[in-house]
């Protein structure tokens, strides 16, 4: 967390305000003023400039302010979509900000704060210019443009650094799925950033669709192999953690003793020897001529004991589907 500010600027009038007059006409209008007083303490006492944060990675959602301030999630809601029509707040990247910051909070305080902020900034410069130059002590003078420079790159390098990559997700979704769900829509960006503002990153949100892909293709659960589902706050961890299904073993009618032959002899000439065998059963099962290819390289390995297996093989082919074996 930023350096605390105390206290809060409230002008004596805030009650002839125009926004907070028609906010006293609404239902509920007592507790959307609350919940805008305890959105101001709790900027100030955040001090994030503004920023509803709890701290540099993570930002306070409608369900965690619902807690905070011990008041229904609806009524939360519908308080924070009173602010943002009024301007009173703007949604940026899902972050709850408050426009005019400045005016609600001490000018003292801000001023000590950002000499704190000056002097943090220039002393880790000292310490990186002291490492360059070999451990040697050095005097370093960081001016006032400087250490605010460095200060808004920092900012800059968290900014990119916490990118929620939404779209990335959802497009590994529809990789995986073969659907077509939109990264624009706000339903998904909000369950995702969500979430993301939880702590969990790109590789857990994978994780999740590979885990659940596994798990429901082919089931009744496919269908919910959506957002909506997959990324819940309520599932989220419990798919996280959850094993995938190993795959079935392909069938075939494929004797075993031969399987274990073909297994042992893995030569180019026992790979196509198989597949011929396997193009010549799904022709016959289908009443369809045999492939050309396949029998060029049947009749290429009729030696007299290439024969004689072979023979063995569709014989026991054969009884396998007429149920004699």
């Amino acid at each position: 967390m930023a350096s605390e500010i105390k206290w809060i600027k409230i002008v004596t009038d805030i009650f002839d305000d125009e926004k907070i007059l028609l906010i006293e006409s609404l239902p509920e209008a007592d507790t959307i003023i609350v919940v805008w007083f305890k959105l101001l303490t709790l900027a100030g006492k955040q001090n994030y400039g503004g920023v509803l944060m709890m701290n540099d990675r993570v930002h306070y959602t409608d369900e965690m302010l619902s807690t905070l301030f011990r008041r229904p999630l609806n009524t939360v809601r519908a308080a924070l979509q009173t602010f943002e029509q009024f301007g009173m707040i703007e949604i940026i990247n899902n972050a709850i900000t408050i426009p005019n910051w400045e005016k609600h909070q001490s000018v003292e305080s801000m001023e000590r704060v950002r000499e704190q902020a000056r002097k943090r900034v220039a002393k880790h410069r000292e310490k990186q210019k002291t490492l360059a130059n070999g451990n040697v002590t050095c005097n370093v003078t960081v001016t006032h443009s400087n250490a605010l420079d460095k200060e808004e790159e920092i900012d800059k390098e968290e900014d990119i650094y916490n990118i929620c990559p939404i779209k990335e997700i959802i497009e590994y979704l529809n990789s995986a799925t073969g659907k077509s769900y939109r990264y624009q829509s706000n339903s998904n960006k909000k369950i995702i950033q969500a979430r993301w503002n939880e702590g969990y990153k790109l590789d857990d949100f994978k994780k999740v669709i590979d885990n659940m892909v596994a798990n429901w293709t082919g089931t009744e659960w496919e269908k919910y192999l959506q957002p909506s589902t997959l990324f819940r706050e309520s599932n989220f961890d419990k798919y996280l953690n959850m094993v995938p299904r190993a795959p079935k073993p392909a069938q075939t009618n494929v004797p075993a003793w031969a399987l274990e032959e073909i297994e042992q002899d893995k030569s180019e000439e026992a790979m196509q020897r198989m597949q011929a065998l396997k193009a010549r059963m799904l022709a016959n099962e289908k009443d369809e001529p045999v492939p050309e290819w396949a029998e060029k390289v049947l009749a290429s390995q009729q030696t007299a004991d290439g024969q004689a297996k072979l023979a063995d093989i569709y014989a026991e082919l054969e009884a396998m589907e007429n149920g004699e074996t």
